[in-house]
């Protein structure tokens, strides 16, 4: 479901929908959660990161989040898959991050998220498109 669908379905603003971003990094898959309306940009990636942008392939996806294109999360992933939470998402008060499936999102607060996400460290790598 693209961003803006699952928006009016959940009926709040594409920009509150957190997007996950993956990305591998060396030799680790990094999911990085940023608000619907923002992209990487990849200046302020490479400073955080140490290399370029590298998105996962559409077939290396699954493999490396535990779930499939369009459910892409930070919930259930491998242990080894890195989180990070962009401080785009910080400007709001809840977001509706997916939750596995194409067509699954819960509503948080950014304290849930934190919560729910204990190993996520805060980056600064997304821009408003």
């Amino acid at each position: 479901m693209a961003m803006e669908q699952a928006a009016q379905a959940l009926g709040t603003q594409p920009e509150r929908i957190a997007k996950s971003l993956s990305f591998m990094v060396r030799e680790h898959a990094v999911i990085v959660v940023a608000a619907g309306d923002c992209r990487v940009d990849n200046h302020a990636y490479k400073e955080t990161f140490g290399c370029k942008a590298k998105m996962l392939k559409g077939d290396e996806v699954e493999a490396y989040t535990n779930h499939a294109i369009g459910g892409v999360c930070p919930f259930g992933v491998p242990a080894d898959t890195r989180i990070y939470l962009d401080v785009s998402l910080k400007r709001f008060d809840f977001v509706y991050p997916a939750c596995g499936t194409p067509n699954s999102a819960i509503r948080l607060t950014i304290a849930e998220l934190e919560t729910l996400l204990p190993q996520a460290a805060w980056v600064d790598v997304c821009r408003i498109a």
